[in-house]
Order: C-alpha cells, then structure tokens, then sequence
C-alpha cells in the first residue's frame, strides 16, 4: 500500500491520510458552501485536496498547516498562491480569536474546516470549543466513531464527556459518511462529515463551564460506576437527590441539563463564604 500521494509521503506523526475522491470531496466543498468575502480558516489543508477547489470559490483563504513542506508546496501553488495566508503552526496551540482579530471585516465570524488528523481530534475539538465566540461554524471530516460521540444523547454507548461539552457549545449535525478508499493511504476506520455551529446563547445556564467539564470529566472516567460513586469526591448522594437525580444511576443517563445543575450545584458550594 503506496503512502504518496501526488508526490508527497504521508507522514504517521502527523496522522496524515489524503483525500483524493472527487465526488466526496464536491459533497463535503458543497456542505461547506464558501462564499467570498467570508473569513474562511482551513486546517490541515495538506495537498489542498479542499483547499482547491474553496479557492476556486473565493478569492482569499488562511490555511493552518504544521508540516513545513506542505506550507513551502501550497505557498508556491500555481493557481492558488496568492489568495492563502498560511500559518505555519500547531492548531491545538493556535489562538483563533487573534485570526479573526487579523481580518479586515472582524463582523464576520470564522467558518473554520478542514480533513483532521484523527490522532488529535479529540483534544483540537475542545481547543476550537474555548473559541467558539468567534466561530460561526466549523465542518470537519473525522473519524465515524468521533462523529457519533459528537452527536450522541444520553442512554448511548457513544454518550460520553465529547458529547456534552460539543453539545453545550455548539449545535452538531452530522453531513456524511466517508468510506476508507476516498483516502491515500486509506485509515482502518469509516470517517464522516459533521457540521458545528456554535450557540449564540448555551442551551443551559452553567455559572463555570469549567466546573462543567470537570464534573462530566470525572462521572465518564469510570463510566459503569454510578454518579453516587464516581462523583462522591464533589457532590454528596443527598444533594444528588435534592436536584431531583437518582444517585444510583449512571453518568450515560444523565441529559445536558443534569450536568448543568450538578456543576452549579458543585460551583455554589465552592465559592467562599463571606
């Protein structure tokens, strides 16, 4: 099984897999839908496989790309060239609200994409969470069972931390699934489409959206106790009942809205008493 493709050797460090299906590749430019004049951010843009054809769409795109040699190609791309600014940087330690800081009409949130390396995916999606307020929406090809955590409601084997915090900030609707050949070198694993579009206002009052993330954080780390136990260390089993939750359920159960009290539960008891 060849790793180059167009000249260019997938490299493992970086999870590259390089889309090369034009048919998926018109679906997911088509979900995306760019219009000029957008602030669109492209991460991951590799050998341009999307990057191509948004830029035939519009006349200027930011493109973040960690592989140096990747940067050097799309910088001397042909056709495209001139209309990218490319940022030579890891996105999971990338500040996105100085991007849109950077742009002439700041008005226009950013429409961020781009084919992850599913190795960091996880960890990039809860990065691009913090800046959400400066997003307008995000479509990102990801590993199938990534996709499936994002949208997951409770009572779901795929329900877990991913889908409360993905929820909390943004509406999730998965696009697509893509099968392992539309890639060079192919993944293991089924990939799909998901778009994100981020509340203007959360659909539950949370006082720390820390707390939030902390509290789903530690009831899904151990996810066959029941929240009497993995969470006794925070909240106690009466004050579990107090909320109107039962202590001997388990965190899969659990709504949106049932983190959201048992954080502001935790966040009361935590501020000090005058």
């Amino acid at each position: 099984m060849s790793k180059t493709h167009l000249g260019h050797t997938a490299r493992k460090r970086f999870g590259q897999n390089f889309l090369h299906d034009d048919y998926v590749i018109e679906q997911i430019v088509n979900a995306i839908n760019p219009q000029d004049g957008e602030n669109l951010v492209e991460i991951g843009p590799g050998l341009g496989a999307l990057t191509d054809p948004v830029c035939e769409r519009v006349n200027a795109l930011t493109v973040v790309e960690l592989d140096r040699d990747l940067a050097k190609r799309l910088r001397h791309h042909p056709f495209h060239g001139e209309k990218l600014n490319i940022i030579e940087q890891d996105a999971l330690t990338l500040d996105f609200s100085s991007v849109l800081a950077a742009r002439d009409d700041q008005e226009k949130r950013l429409r961020v994409f781009g084919n992850l390396p599913y190795n960091i995916s996880t960890p990039l999606m809860f990065h691009l969470f913090y800046f959400t307020d400066s997003i307008s929406d995000m479509h990102f090809m990801l590993q199938k069972e990534v996709v499936n955590r994002l949208a997951a409601g409770p009572g779901s084997k795929n329900y877990g931390r991913l889908s409360v915090m993905a929820q909390y900030y943004c509406q999730v609707m998965p696009v697509l699934t893509v099968p392992p050949d539309a890639f060079k070198p192919p993944p293991k694993v089924d990939s799909a489409v998901v778009r994100l579009i981020p509340h203007r206002t959360p659909p539950v009052d949370v006082t720390s959206v820390n707390t939030l993330e902390r509290v789903s954080a530690q009831a899904f780390n151990q996810r066959r106790k029941t929240i009497r136990n993995s969470l006794k260390d925070c909240i106690s089993e009466q004050a579990l009942s107090e909320l109107g939750l039962n202590p001997g359920t388990r965190a899969e159960t659990l709504s949106l809205q049932d983190f959201a009290s048992i954080a502001n539960y935790i966040s009361a008891q935590e501020v000090p008493q005058e």
